[in-house]
């Protein structure tokens, strides 16, 4: 599965868990720019996925990691978030924040 499409689908199911319409999006986006996104014919930028994770209640990195388990659905997310904190750890970047 392509990454904006998998960015998609994770947008949507999250938003649907929320019970959240497109409307409920509008003071960050359109409801066409958000139906662009949720079938995967776009990608957001940086500034537009904090927005978008703003009104979905979740931290950025959770909507990239929920986009990154729909492109590979065999992929378990203990071992996925396992990863991004070892890489983390090696690039020091721990310590730093």
């Amino acid at each position: 599965m392509e990454l904006n499409t998998a960015f998609g689908l994770a947008l949507k199911q999250l938003r649907k868990h929320r019970k959240l319409t497109q409307e409920d999006f509008t003071a960050v986006s359109s409801r066409t720019y958000l139906s662009t996104l949720e079938r995967g014919q776009k990608g957001p930028t940086i500034q537009k996925l904090e927005q978008l994770a703003g009104v979905l209640g979740v931290h950025p990195a959770t909507l990239l990691i929920a986009a990154y388990l729909a492109k590979d659905p065999h992929r378990d997310s203990q071992e996925l978030i396992a990863r991004l904190s070892d890489e983390l750890q090696a690039l020091g970047l721990t310590d730093q924040y």
